[in-house]
């Protein structure tokens, strides 16, 4: 009988987050709070770019963007926003959305897998992913579910399982 296996990999909806992006930019513009502050928020090409004319309003602008993330169904753990800093007479916060497991993360998951999953699993870092390998479906199932109750840094996904 061959090897059930699946794949571990750390990916975000691109479309959803634009959604996620043009809710964000309606609200800020409706909304009385934001008003004469310069609030707004971009999206150029992989950064995301929050502006306003005060520390607090900044991260506001950052709070109703993760917002409309969770109700999109985007992992807050894949938004990396930097600190709030000033530039000219405005305050900005710069952002990344986290596309893919890296090496260290991997490395840590592969040793969770190792140590506390069962004997009969094997997994394989290949690129930016998570290979993960057994000839018992319950075994494959078993290590998810460790995975899903550890505390990770990163958004995981399950996909290919075979």
């Amino acid at each position: 009988m061959a090897d059930s296996s699946f794949d571990i990999v750390s990916k975000v909806d691109h479309m959803e987050t634009q959604n996620a992006m043009g809710q964000a930019q309606k609200e800020i513009a409706q909304r009385y709070d934001f008003k004469n502050v310069g609030a707004s928020i971009d999206f150029s090409g992989e950064k995301i770019l929050i502006k306003a004319n005060a520390e607090e309003r900044a991260k506001a602008v950052l709070e109703v963007f993760e917002q409309k993330l969770i109700k999109r169904g985007i992992s807050l753990r894949s938004l990396d926003a930097g600190e709030p800093f000033q530039s000219g007479k405005e305050v900005r916060i710069e952002a990344t959305m986290k596309n893919g497991i890296s090496s260290e993360d991997a490395k840590k998951i592969a040793k969770i897998i190792r140590e506390e999953g069962p004997k009969s699993i094997k997994s394989q870092i290949q690129g930016d992913e998570l290979r993960v390998q057994s000839k018992s479906r319950d075994d494959l199932q078993a290590v998810i579910a460790l995975l899903k109750g550890k505390d990770l840094d990163v958004a995981l996904q399950f996909v290919n399982m075979r």
